[in-house]
């Protein structure tokens, strides 16, 4: 098995790089994934270019630092971005401005808002027209106050 390997260094290599992404399977939170798509890759390398295993190796080290690397820096990118508003999406209109659609009469109101009308609420009286920015979100309900822009008129 042994002078099998050595005759067809490309067999270990995919051998050890589906064991690797097999464990992966286990809950290895990625560490073995990207280990694993190396082996397969070095493989694959060594099938269409046979070179000695020092360099096997050497490149096995370098591709799985590589894409471990990026696999870090997505990652790091990808969690404060899922992480800001994690199931509250209404959350994002918060800061908003907005241009209300109707007037706010004994502090209710509305404005259009994507594809729908929004009900809103203030803790002042607003003629039509005015801009607005949304402080907070209560249930379906949004609570706005006059943009510092329209306050100094």
């Amino acid at each position: 098995m042994i002078q099998d390997m050595a005759a067809y260094p490309y067999r270990f290599w995919l051998i050890f790089g589906g064991l690797l992404l097999a464990a992966e399977l286990l809950g290895t939170y990625g560490y073995l994934l990207w280990s694993g798509v190396s082996a397969i890759i070095i493989g694959a390398v060594t099938w269409i270019v046979p070179m000695d295993w020092s360099w096997q190796w050497v490149n096995f080290a370098i591709l799985t630092m590589v894409t471990a690397i990026i696999w870090w820096y997505w990652l790091k990118t990808r969690t404060v971005s899922e992480n800001q508003h994690l199931n509250q999406p209404d959350k994002l209109l918060i800061g908003r401005k907005m241009v209300l659609s109707s007037p706010i009469i004994n502090g209710a109101g509305r404005i259009n808002l994507a594809d729908g009308s929004w009900p809103v609420r203030c803790s002042e009286d607003l003629p039509q027209g005015t801009e607005i920015r949304i402080i907070a979100v209560e249930s379906i309900i949004l609570i706005v106050e006059a943009a510092k822009d329209n306050q100094s008129h």
